[in-house]
This record gives structure tokens, C-alpha cells and sequence, in this order.
């Protein structure tokens, strides 16, 4: 600034108005300059280097570019050359060095996070992010990096060394407990998650606390996210997985099978024995012909040995029509092309209760595609439902408004 000036005085101007003008001069000079240059950095050097990425299609550049780094990195070239002026005014020296210097931590914190944000980027492209990711490391990361950042410009304001502020900070302890609580607890379930693989990106997860039912979208440090089969998003705490409990649905899709398991009410005043018309109208069932002989000579065999005469089943061994049509369930879905003949398949009965005699079905459809499974159940209960009679047999149900209006007159009149 004394070289203008003394140039100003040398041309004429008043020594009151060279010290303001020599001033205004090199402020305008410098803001000049560091115009020129962001023009520079950000209009060719930030450019070409976009340029050269994108004709060498690295894997790495498109996470780069999206994220912008080189033009927040661009920044950093006016900001040095303000640090780098401020000797020019020696009254405001360390004001403005110390500005400078604010200026260029702030953008080296920015860069640094979204350089972060790319690593993120370009691991999500691996495989093994789905079961180990590190977005939460990520996050954490990026948090104590702006922590530094801040006591490193406090530390600067104040004229101090950060390692002061920083054995302040361990008194605050406390404080930073309370305020960070969401952030540690969800640092420490994200590695508890991670290391004993419990959740991955893309798994479907049950959680009724919650009302979280749906494919995991998102894991980050302070939250689990989960869109539901509604397509809404429920957000859960991620030690919420650590601290309660949750279903998993991934070893069924891992699998290639989903259980079926429903059961069918019988009213057990349906269940009788087989009479020989029941029997010679089962033998005509194809999938039941063999049972129905073997069963037969069986039951003949064991009647003849004990000499129990014909017509007196109670005595002996004879057919039930209700065990006849737990074979028939068995022999149909091992005959059926959509069940796993390979995992277990059963039809039993489940204790009797009010609501009649429930036969459960237990057994694996060879998909796990929502519809496709639905689909499948549906078509073999339609199918029970619609054969059920041909056993002499009736479904349980609480009487409807049909039921009271066959009610006859005389029981009525009765009451």
C-alpha cells in the first residue's frame, strides 16, 4: 500500500485522500485478482479436469463430479490469496489472516466431508455393502472432523492453542454425552449390527413397535430405514434393533421357499366313519387309490385276526372320513407343482376347541415373490374348500344371518 500511495502523491493527490485512495486501491486489486482467479479455477481448471474424468471413465469419477469436491476445492484459491495479502495491511493483519484462515477451514471441512461422501458412493457399488455398510462410520467420521474444525477456529479467534480447548472439552464431557446420546448409541448398534451381520440393505423386516414392516432402505448412524409395503417410510432408531426385538425375514428369501401354514375348521359333528359307498366313491379318487386298497387290506387283516365281524367298527379298525381327507391334503401337495417336495410337509390336527377341529397345513411354497405366494395359498385353499364335501365333511363357522332364517317355525314356536 506505501508504493501506492507514494505513486499518488508523485501524480498530485492530496496526502489525505492518497492514504483513502491507495486504500480503496488495493482492496479493489485483490478483489480483482481473487475474482480472476475463482474464474480461472472454476471455469477451466475445474472444467478441463471434469473433461479429462469423463473422457477416461474412471470408476470413481461420476461420484466425484456428483458430489461436486473440485469446485468447493476451487474455493480454496481465493481464500490464499487473501491470507497471503494481509501483510499489505498491517493494521489489519491478523484480523483478516485469521478470517482467511476461518475461510479456508470451512471449505477444507466441506471438502473433506464430501470426499467422504464418495468413498460412501463408491463402496455402496461393491457387493459387500449391502452386508457390511459403513455409512455410519461415515457419519461419524464426517462429525469429528467438523468438531476439529470448530475448536480449531475458536482455537484461532481466540489466540490459543486447540490442545487448551480440547482438555476444556473433557470437562464438558458430561454435555457432549447428553447432546451426542443418538449419535453414540447409534455409532455403537451400528457396529453391533454390522459385526453379527443382523440387518443388511434390502433385507424385509418386521417391527409392529414401530409399525415398520418392509425392505430396508437405509442404514445410517442414528437411523434404520424402512419402507413399507404401503410405500410409506418408517424410520426407526438404530439402536431400537439392538434393544428390541425384531423379525428378519431374510433367511425365508434366502431359502427360495415361503411356509405355508393355514388351518381348516372341521365341525366335528361331520366326522363319522366310512361307510362302504364312502369308501368305493374315495377309491375312484386317483391320488387315493393306492391308499384307500393298502388301508383296506390293512384294516381287513387286523379285523379278521381279532374276529371282529363287518359293521361293528366301533370294536375295530375301520376308515374315518376326516382321516381319509388329511391323506388327501398330503397326496395333493405332494402332487402339486408350486410345493417343495424337499422341505416338510404336513396336515395335522391342532387340539379342538370351540371353534371346531383345526387341520393345519404345514408346508413351503418354492417362491417367495409376495404375490406369486399368495397367489398359490389362495388356489389351494379354494380347492379344499370346494372338495371338503365330497368327504361327508362340513367347515366350522359362527352362525350367520342364512343360519337363524333356517331356523324352522315349530323350534321357534318352542321357545
Amino acid at each position: 500500500m506505501t508504493i501506492i500511495r507514494s505513486r499518488l502523491l508523485a501524480y498530485g493527490v492530496d496526502a489525505a485522500w492518497a492514504e483513502l485512495l491507495a486504500f480503496v486501491i488495493l482492496i479493489g486489486g485483490i478483489a480483482l485478482v481473487c475474482l480472476i482467479a475463482n474464474f480461472i479455477t472454476q471455469k477451466i481448471l475445474v472444467r478441463l479436469v471434469t473433461h479429462i474424468l469423463r473422457k477416461h471413465r474412471y470408476r470413481w469419477d461420476e461420484y466425484l463430479l456428483r458430489r461436486k469436491v473440485f469446485r468447493v476445492l476451487s474455493h480454496l484459491v481465493p481464500a490464499m490469496i487473501i491470507y497471503w495479502s494481509a501483510a499489505a495491511f498491517p493494521t489489519y493483519r491478523k484480523a483478516i489472516e485469521t478470517a482467511a484462515l476461518t475461510y479456508l477451514v470451512a471449505v477444507t471441512l466441506v471438502a473433506i466431508s464430501r470426499l467422504l461422501s464418495v468413498l460412501n458412493d463408491i463402496y455402496q457399488t461393491y457387493d459387500i455393502s449391502k452386508t457390511k455398510p459403513i455409512k455410519g462410520y461415515i457419519q461419524v467420521a464426517k462429525l469429528v472432523v467438523i468438531i476439529v474444525g470448530i475448536i480449531t477456529i475458536i482455537a484461532r479467534w481466540m489466540g490459543e492453542s486447540p490442545a487448551i480447548l480440547l482438555s476444556g472439552i473433557a470437562g464438558l464431557s458430561a454435555v457432549f454425552l447428553l447432546v451426542f446420546r443418538d449419535s453414540l448409541l447409534g455409532l455403537v448398534a451400528g457396529i453391533q449390527l454390522s459385526a453379527n451381520d443382523m440387518v443388511r440393505v434390502g433385507d424385509w423386516i418386521e417391527m409392529p413397535n414401530y409399525e415398520a414392516n418392509g425392505e430396508v432402505i437405509d442404514i445410517s448412524l442414528n437411523t434404520v430405514m424402512v419402507q413399507n409395503f404401503d410405500r410409506t417410510v418408517t424410520m426407526i432408531p438404530s439402536y431400537a434393533l439392538i434393544s428390541s426385538s425384531f423379525k428378519n425375514w431374510r433367511g425365508m428369501l434366502e431359502s427360495g421357499g415361503r411356509r405355508l401354514m393355514r388351518s381348516l375348521h372341521i365341525d366335528m359333528t361331520s366326522i363319522r366313519f366310512c361307510t362302504p359307498d364312502m369308501i368305493d366313491r374315495f377309491r375312484q379318487i386317483d391320488i387315493l387309490t393306492d391308499y384307500i386298497e393298502s388301508r383296506e387290506k390293512e384294516i381287513n387283516a387286523y379285523n379278521d385276526a381279532h374276529g371282529i365281524q363287518d359293521g361293528t367298527s366301533i370294536n375295530g379298525r375301520a376308515l374315518t372320513n376326516i382321516g381319509v381327507f388329511r391323506v388327501y391334503i398330503i397326496q395333493y401337495l405332494r402332487n402339486h407343482p408350486d410345493i417343495d417336495q424337499e422341505a416338510p410337509l404336513i396336515a395335522r390336527q391342532l387340539a379342538s376347541g370351540k371353534d371346531g377341529l383345526p387341520i393345519e397345513i404345514y408346508a413351503f411354497a418354492k417362491t417367495t415373490e409376495f404375490a406369486v405366494y399368495e397367489t398359490i395359498q389362495a388356489d389351494i385353499f379354494d380347492h379344499l374348500f370346494a372338495v371338503i364335501g365330497d368327504f361327508g365333511l362340513e367347515l366350522f363357522q359362527s352362525p350367520t344371518g342364512r343360519d337363524l332364517k333356517q331356523i324352522s317355525p315349530s323350534a321357534t314356536d318352542m321357545e
